[in-house]
This record gives structure tokens, sequence and C-alpha cells, in this order.
């Protein structure tokens, strides 16, 4: 059991760091619509940019241990829609459009409330699963090479801060109240090690090996469709354009610069 209680520590430590971005809530004003729209569109470019750049590239890696390229690239293609395929039907079942014609005023604020914690809600649950073979690929590399690990989790907490700071900041935003935002923060993160240790078990018992690079890409599909289909129209709708393009720029520059540490 020794051998494996440092890897859980660094594993841990990587999850960890999503919490460091919910404590940016410490900093902000709620009623700061500017920096709400910069907040989701931020949380947006951490998304596609982590799903394109990094999520798909990871997934035809991990298949190409099991396929030629063409088959690789082709399977995590599939995962890639199914995600998005999934999402669709998530918003479908769960719908969240109701006309804003017929309500009040106050309605109309709850209603916008509402939306804020469900995109905020829809991120936690959408990076929860993305922290899931991060937590795995942590744990794995650190249980076989200690030297290796370690890089291996500064890296992955070092993206883990913004994307804390997605879950976060619409949270607080809806509801006015930083422990809830740290809270969803916190339950991401932690993830990871659970996450990595239930895949670990699962892979070496019942869970075949390629599953993991489905379900990576299976993860940039549902976070590709969040950002377009909830975060983005929310960040037009609480700020003017350019308040969505900095966020959504400043967002892929600090994910690339914490992807160069990989």
């Amino acid at each position: 059991m020794s051998k494996y209680l440092l890897p859980l520590i660094l594993t841990m430590f990587a999850g960890m760091s999503t919490l460091l971005g919910g404590f940016i809530t410490f900093f902000v004003k709620r009623n700061n619509l500017k920096v709400l729209s910069v907040g989701l569109g931020f949380s947006a470019g951490v998304m596609v940019y982590v799903s394109l750049n990094d999520l798909m590239g990871e997934s035809v890696q991990l298949l190409s241990s099991f396929y030629s390229v063409i088959p690789s690239k082709a399977i995590a293609f599939a995962g890639f829609f199914t995600g998005i395929l999934v999402a669709i039907l998530i918003d479908y079942f769960i719908p969240d459009h109701i006309e804003s014609d017929f309500l009040t005023t106050a309605s109309k604020r709850r209603h916008q409330r509402h939306q804020i914690r469900r995109a905020g809600l829809i991120t936690a649950l959408a990076v929860t699963l993305h922290n899931f073979p991060e937590g795995m690929a942590t744990f794995l590399v650190s249980s076989q090479d200690i030297m290796l690990g370690i890089p291996v989790a500064i890296a992955i907490a070092i993206h883990n801060i913004p994307e804390g700071i997605a879950i976060a900041l619409p949270i607080f935003h809806a509801t006015g109240r930083k422990r809830l935002a740290i809270l969803y923060s916190f339950l991401s993160g932690i993830s990871e090690p659970i996450g990595g240790l239930i895949g670990v078990f699962l892979l070496r018992t019942v869970m075949p090996a390629q599953s993991i690079g489905i379900m990576t890409a299976a993860v940039a599909g549902i976070m590709v469709y969040l950002s377009f289909d909830t975060l983005l129209p929310l960040a037009r709708e609480y700020g003017e354009n350019h308040h969505v393009i900095i966020g959504i720029v400043s967002g892929m520059l600090v994910m690339s610069f914490g992807l160069i540490f990989l």
C-alpha cells in the first residue's frame, strides 16, 4: 500500500489545485456583470482550447496503442460527437428555455440567476468528467515512475486552476455564496484522486484499456457543446462582444501556458 501513497498524494495535489481557482471568487464583486461576461468567456475559452488542443490529441494517442493511425482518429472523432450527442440529450430532457415574455421583471432576474447557476453546475460536471482520466493518468504514471509523475502532477495542477475559476465564478454570481462556489470547485477537484483510484481498479478488472481514449474524446465533445450552447450565449447576454472575446482569448492563453509544461 505504501507504494501507492505518494502517487495518491501527487494525484490529490493535482486535483485540488482546482480549489485555488475557486478562491478567485473572494476577489470578485458579485454584481459586476462585466467580470461575469469576461469570466464566462474565459470558461468557454478554457473548455474549447483544452478539448480541441489537448483532449482530442490525448485520445488519439491513447487509442494508437491499440489501432493504427486512421482507425484511432476515427474512433476518437466518434467519441467526440458521441459526447456532443450526450450533452444534447441532457439538454433535451432537462430543458432550461422559458419564454421570457411571460415572466415578470423579478421572475426574469430569478431565471437569469438560474441559468448562470446551471452553467456553473454543468461546467463542474464536465470538469469532473475531465478530471477522471487525468487522475487516472497521474496515478498510473506516478506509481510506475515517481520522478516522471512529479512534473506531470505539477503540469496538471497548473491547468486545473483556470478550470476552478470556470466553475466557481458563475456559481458565485448566481447565488452570492462564495463558500458554495468554492465547494463545487473542491468537489470537482477531489474527483481527480477518487477517479484515479476507481479508474485504475476498473482498468485492471472489467474496463478495456481502449475505453480511456474513447471517454477522453467524449468529454471533449461535452465541453465544446457546453461552451457554444451555454457559456458563450450567457457571456454575450451580460456584456458586450469585446468582453466575451477578451474572456475567450484570456482563457486560451492561460491554458496554453499551462499545457506548455505537459
